[in-house]
């Protein structure tokens, strides 16, 4: 069964394989009473049928059958879908024929006479194992599916549509463009969505931390240098600026760069040109700057810390990226995806988050933003709680009432989300009248 087609809600179920009609009996009630899910048949082409149909268990096959015998089984199915685990029952004497069927894809094998306990032990091993093999095939397909680096914005509120509506508007052009923003709320993937969205997507997407750089490097990182040009430049070096010829590059943490780069960057965007260090030769370039930082440049134009002619220069269109505080609908999406991401990448089940943790999400100020609800999604992964407060001795700043009116509309904008809009799905699923649904939806001015 393929990952898209796997129903987390089933139990996964074991493939019994035997032709000794006492001994496959003897399996399934085994295992049921257990509370384990069965399935038996007598053969291995029987086994094929049951597999082609979109089978997503474990096999348990006897070596021995009439026809195809089971190393026959084992070595399609490894080769159909190597996840799936297949557990080999041997006769006495079959050791060796046992060992090469680990080295060809077993995940175990069971000598007769073997216990009950035996086999429900090490089927549950293998559930286990297939279970997690299945979510996060699941994972991948699901992170795969989104459509483009814009998607990646996750939230449906009034603010990120305005941010989706802007970037699909002025992606596509040539204007520099500023991203104003609290630290965590996605500055450089704002900036790689509206690189994403233009015709130099097939070219480089060049990032640099302003603030991330010694003073004395800076002027070699970004503009490049030539051969001798100071001790140690053996060779020539090309810039980030040249290096993102024909595509997009990124200045995070603008503020942070050097007063003599800000003159030597003002000259590239008016003229278009960048001169390497040890070098009086222009070289022209086709680069477009995305510049993001979380200060107010006007003001720090206006009290000199920061050139007024390159801000102008800059701010030919300013997106603004609202904190998660302001969208706190979006939290149980954002921390649904970073689970699932989590999940992934540390293959461990993605186990949601309650009612309860939800409330206390939405209700929280997240001075970290979305970096910060991104962490504390794969603390919960990793099985140390989601308590935005554990450790911190922050507080949720909020008064009850508002937290309340908070959870319910995010709870709601979640619910409407699950069932495409359908309000009277929605009203079933959250235990409420249709009217009364309705009269929430038009007070917080979901759709």
């Amino acid at each position: 069964m393929s990952a898209e087609r796997y129903d987390h809600s089933n139990p996964l179920a074991v493939l019994i394989v035997e032709d000794d009609a006492d001994v496959r009996l003897g399996c399934e009630q085994a295992l049921a009473l257990e509370g384990i899910a069965t399935r038996a048949v007598p053969s291995a082409e029987a086994a094929w049928h049951e597999i082609g149909a979109g089978f997503a268990g474990v096999v348990v096959t006897d070596i021995h059958l009439p026809g195809a015998d089971g190393m026959s089984l084992l070595r399609d199915t490894v080769a159909r879908d190597a996840t799936m685990p297949v557990i080999l029952i041997t006769g006495h004497g079959d050791i060796t024929l046992a060992v090469q069927a680990m080295k060809q894809g077993a995940y175990d094998f069971l000598e007769k006479p073997f216990s009950p306990e035996r086999l429900v032990a090490t089927c549950r091993r293998a559930l286990d194992k297939r279970r997690l093999a299945l979510e996060v095939a699941d994972l991948r397909a699901r992170l795969a599916s989104r459509d483009g680096a814009v998607a990646s914005l996750i939230g449906h509120s009034p603010a990120i549509e305005r941010l989706r509506r802007m970037i699909a508007t002025v992606g596509g052009t040539a204007a520099n463009i500023l991203i104003h923003g609290e630290t965590g709320t996605g500055k450089e993937l704002v900036a790689r969505c509206l690189h994403e969205a233009s015709a130099r997507r097939t070219r480089h997407f060049v990032p640099i931390n302003c603030g991330g750089l010694p003073e004395q490097l800076f002027e070699s990182e970004i503009f490049g240098h030539e051969a001798g040009a100071f001790t140690g430049a053996a060779r020539r070096r090309i810039g980030k600026i040249e290096h993102a010829e024909g595509g997009t590059l990124f200045l995070d943490e603008i503020e942070s760069m050097p007063m003599p780069m800000q003159i030597k960057l003002l000259r590239v965007l008016q003229e278009r040109v960048v001169e390497r260090l040890g070098s009086n030769q222009p070289v022209p370039v086709d680069t477009r700057v995305v510049a993001a930082t979380k200060a107010d440049l006007r003001t720090l134009a206006d009290a000199g810390q920061f050139r007024a002619d390159l801000y102008y220069r800059l701010n030919v269109v300013t997106l603004e990226l609202p904190p998660l505080r302001e969208r706190r609908e979006d939290v149980p999406l954002l921390f649904e995806h970073f689970v699932a991401q989590a999940a992934l990448r540390h293959e461990l089940e993605a186990v949601p988050a309650s009612p309860a943790e939800l409330a206390a999400l939405v209700a929280y100020a997240w001075p970290g933003n979305v970096r910060e609800l991104r962490n504390l999604a794969e603390r919960h992964v990793l099985g140390l709680g989601c308590d935005p407060r554990h450790g911190t001795g922050a507080t949720t700043a909020m008064p009850l009432p508002q937290a309340v009116e908070q959870f319910e509309r995010a709870l709601i904008a979640d619910a409407l989300r699950r069932h495409d809009g359908n309000l009277t799905r929605t009203a079933e699923a959250l235990g409420v009248a249709k009217t009364t649904l309705f009269d929430k939806v038009r007070k917080y001015g979901l759709s």
